[in-house]
């Protein structure tokens, strides 16, 4: 039985958007990618653009493919922004059974983060990036998460002040585009999804205990002048 579509991270091509065609809700991107990415490429299989899990629309023309954004992605993704000339980073879905020397990414972008500083030490690269709050709870230090695509691991993260911190080695920078970013850049963010999994879950049963531990107090737990325990967002 076939499994899912999975992406291990690992940016294999640095495409070029050569057109956009925009409609209602939707938009076409055609990108040329480098010779021989597209060999055995079929309408109908999926690529990674920028972390984005995209479908081939259109049977693939020597080194171009053509790919449909729907709502959902253009409101998640920062494909919504993206103009012709500008590099992504592409990746082709794993065939089932291959290794995956990166980690398991199913190219569902869930925020966008921005780069708030980079920094150079001797060859290396520092991206720090902002997130919405909401992405605090899933992110850790040592820990991963997915840019533009890329497997990474969170060197360090400040929760209360909002950001984490990426390193990036030069071959990182050589093949990809990250070494390019500057600050105000945004770039989709995939979480790590056993993280997810195991936050979520930890969360609505701490939530359920909390619930019934009210309902065992009674009403004058709510009149007993003492704070009402909370969950961090």
């Amino acid at each position: 039985m076939k499994g899912r579509t999975m992406f291990s991270g690992i940016t294999q091509s640095i495409a070029r958007v050569i057109a956009i065609q925009d409609g209602d809700g939707s938009r076409r991107l055609t990108l040329a990618f480098a010779p021989g990415f597209c060999q055995g490429l079929r309408q109908g299989a999926s690529v990674a653009v920028n972390g984005a899990c995209l479908t081939v629309a259109a049977p693939p023309r020597q080194d171009n493919a053509e790919f449909d954004l729907i709502l959902p992605t253009l409101i998640t993704s920062t494909l919504a922004r993206c103009r012709v000339g500008d590099a992504v980073n592409v990746e082709r879905a794993l065939a089932d059974g291959a290794e995956n020397g990166g980690h398991a990414l199913s190219g569902h972008v869930d925020y966008q983060a921005q780069v708030e500083q980079t920094r150079r030490l001797g060859d290396n690269l520092c991206l720090r990036l902002t997130v919405p709050a909401g992405a605090l709870r899933y992110l850790f230090a040592k820990g991963y998460a997915a840019l533009d695509g890329i497997s990474l691991t969170i060197a360090a993260i400040d929760k209360r002040e909002g950001w984490f911190e990426v390193w990036l080695i030069p071959e990182t920078r050589r093949a990809t585009t990250l070494g390019e970013k500057k600050p105000g850049d945004r770039l989709n963010l995939e979480i790590e999804r056993h993280t997810q999994v195991l936050v979520d879950s930890t969360r609505e049963a701490l939530e359920e205990k909390l619930s019934a531990l009210m309902e065992l107090l009674g009403p004058q737990s709510a009149h007993a002048g003492r704070p009402v325990l909370a969950l961090p967002a």
